[in-house]
């Protein structure tokens, strides 16, 4: 991998130089959305949570919505089953906390993390788009990147 800026290249190494920082981020941001939504990680790994322990400069959906989301709510806007989504969304929230926070053996990239966070990634932004936004009458963020085949 190399990055330029202003035609000087100023970082090279591998592309896991770029991705790791991407997928950490993602997963930091994930947690930060479904905390703000009213949802925190549940008693097991593969669990959520209503969470209304706010602190008082802390802002949530239900103030801008009125209430926060729901468990039932946070699922059901994925096609598979309920089980599975509450599942991704609970794991995003524990990798953040626990896999990224310190070196842990509670996951390795051939566990069933990766579909999980796969499943996560693209849940959240529905969630929100649609409890958010769409719920409150305003155009949610054109966040998804156009599609191409992948190279060969």
């Amino acid at each position: 991998m190399a990055v330029y800026f202003d035609e000087k290249q100023v970082i090279e190494g591998t592309a896991t130089g770029f991705t790791n920082a991407a997928i950490e981020a993602a997963i930091v941001h994930c947690r930060a959305l479904l905390e703000f939504a009213g949802l925190a990680a549940g008693p097991t790994a593969t669990s959520l949570s209503a969470s209304l322990k706010r602190r008082t400069d802390d802002h949530g959906i239900e103030q801008f919505c009125g209430s926060p989301i729901t468990v039932a709510e946070a699922v059901a806007y994925y096609l598979g089953s309920a089980a599975e989504a509450e599942s991704a969304l609970a794991y995003v929230i524990y990798l953040a906390n626990k896999g990224l926070a310190h070196t842990t053996t509670s996951f390795t990239k051939h566990d069933d993390g990766t579909r999980l966070l796969e499943i996560a990634f693209r849940g959240v932004p529905e969630l929100i788009c649609n409890r958010f936004y769409i719920a409150r009458g305003v155009e949610p963020p054109d966040y998804k990147l156009p599609e191409r085949p992948r190279a060969a």
